[in-house]
């Protein structure tokens, strides 16, 4: 497992593991990451990240990122 903020852009993978606070998890969960669901990296800046999640683009935070395993 890998956080989703060091994986590479073009790869996919699928949500092992969410970290962080409870409302932390929830966030990311109504953002449609959920354990198990498939995720892209569309591109990366400045450690921020473009994701393709549930067929739509969502770009999160570096930090946010790290909380998601992959």
């Amino acid at each position: 497992m890998i956080p989703l903020a060091i994986t590479n852009v073009g790869e996919s993978g699928i949500i092992k593991k969410i970290g962080g606070k409870p409302e932390v998890k929830k966030h990311l969960e109504n953002l449609g990451f959920v354990v198990g669901g498939n995720v892209r990296v569309i591109s990366t800046l400045s450690g921020n990240v473009i994701v393709n999640v549930k067929e739509a683009r969502v770009a999160i935070s570096e930090e946010m990122a790290r909380k998601i395993m992959v």
